[in-house]
C-alpha cells in the first residue's frame, strides 16, 4: 500500500515520507525500543501510518481504534521421575498428560467464557458484524458452537481469550503403553484494551498454580507481553484519511477494533512525541492471516493505494 503511495506520486508525494520497515513485529519486535530510542530524532513526523490492518469486509474500509494485547507461556506439568508400565501403575498414579489435559480445561468455563479471575473485560459497539460471516470468514465447521457470551465484537475486540497453540507429548506413533512422565503446552491469551500485561501474565499464573490437578508439579516459563492498545481518532490525520477512504471506496469508512495484537503501536506512541497513530491496511477477513492460503482481494488493495494518496494530498494542503 505504502509502496503503491509514492508510485502514484513517482516518488514525489507531496508531503514527506519516511518508510520504516519492521521486521520482527511476530517475534515480539525484541530490539524495537532500543533502535526507536537511539534513531527517533530521525523517523519524527506529524503523522504515523501503520499498514498492519486491513477492511472492515471486501470492499467496506475501516479506521481501527483499538488492539488487543498478548501474552503467552509455556506450562510444563511432572507426575512421575520418568516413564513406567500403564498396566502397573495406572489407576494410582496420574501422567501428566491428562494431568495437563485438565489443568487446560480450567482455563473456560462451561461456555467458553476465560475462566481466569482479575482481567479486563469490555462491551463493544456491536456495529454490523454476523454470525454467518464470522463463520464463513473463519472457516467454521457447522455443528461447532460459539463460545464465549456478549456481542460478537465485544469478545473479538473487548475480552479476553485464551488459546492452546501447541503441546508437546509423544505423538501416536510413538505412543507405547507408559504413563507420559511430562507434558508441556504453549498457552497464548490476548488481553483486552485497558488491561496491564504484566498484571494479566500474574493472574493466568495464579490460576494455573490454584488449578493443577492431583499435586503435580508446575512450571510455568513467561514468554512476554506485548500491551493493548487505544488509539486517539480525531484530529486533522484521522479527518484526511477519512474523507479519502470515503473518496477511494465510495462509502464512510467503518471505525473497529482490531481483535489481534500489533505491539510496536504503544512502542511509536511512547517513542515518537505523541503523533497521531492511523492503523489502516489492505487486507480483509477473508485474507486467511497466518493460515494456508493467505491472499488479497486486489480492489481493495488499489483503493487502499489510491485512499492513502489522496490522504497525503489533503495533509499537505
Amino acid at each position: 500500500m505504502h509502496l503503491g503511495t509514492l508510485g502514484a506520486y513517482v516518488g514525489n508525494p507531496p508531503v514527506g515520507v519516511k518508510v520504516f520497515i519492521e521486521g520482527e513485529e511476530e517475534v515480539g519486535s525484541t530490539h524495537l525500543d532500543d533502535f526507536l530510542e537511539s534513531y527517533s530524532s530521525l523517523l519524527a513526523s506529524d503523522v504515523i501510518v501503520i499498514a498492519d490492518a486491513g477492511v472492515w469486509r471486501v470492499g467496506r474500509p475501516a479506521l481501527f481504534t483499538s488492539l488487543r494485547g498478548l501474552t503467552a507461556c509455556v506450562v510444563e506439568v511432572r507426575t512421575l521421575k520418568s516413564a513406567v508400565h500403564s498396566g502397573g501403575f495406572g489407576g494410582v498414579f496420574p501422567d501428566a498428560l491428562t494431568s495437563l489435559c485438565r489443568l487446560l480445561t480450567t482455563l473456560h468455563d462451561d461456555q467458553g467464557n476465560v475462566a481466569v479471575p482479575g482481567l479486563v473485560a469490555e462491551e463493544s459497539d456491536p456495529l454490523d458484524l454476523t454470525e454467518q460471516e464470522l463463520r464463513a470468514a473463519a472457516g467454521a465447521l457447522e455443528q461447532v458452537s460459539l463460545i464465549g457470551s456478549g456481542g460478537l465484537t465485544s469478545r473479538l475486540f473487548s475480552k479476553p481469550a485464551i488459546s492452546v497453540l501447541a503441546i508437546d507429548a509423544p505423538t501416536i506413533d510413538e505412543a507405547i503403553n507408559q504413563l507420559v512422565p511430562v507434558a508441556r503446552a504453549k498457552v497464548s491469551m490476548r488481553i483486552a484494551p485497558g488491561q496491564n500485561g504484566p498484571a494479566a501474565m500474574a493472574a493466568l499464573r495464579y490460576h494455573l498454580e490454584q488449578n493443577v490437578p492431583w499435586g503435580a508439579q508446575l512450571t510455568i516459563s513467561d514468554e512476554g507481553y506485548g500491551d493493548a492498545f487505544k488509539l486517539e481518532t480525531e484530529g486533522t490525520a484521522y479527518d484526511a484519511f477519512r474523507q479519502a477512504m470515503a473518496e477511494a471506496w465510495g462509502v464512510a469508512a467503518v471505525e473497529a477494533g482490531v481483535g489481534g495484537s500489533i505491539p510496536f503501536v504503544a512502542s511509536f506512541s511512547e517513542r515518537m512525541g505523541g503523533a497521531p497513530i492511523l492503523l489502516i491496511g489492505a487486507g480483509d477477513p477473508t485474507s486467511s492471516i497466518h493460515g494456508p492460503n493467505e491472499s488479497q482481494d486486489l480492489d481493495d488493495l488499489e483503493k487502499a493505494v489510491l485512499a492513502e494518496a489522496i490522504a497525503l494530498r489533503l495533509l499537505a494542503g
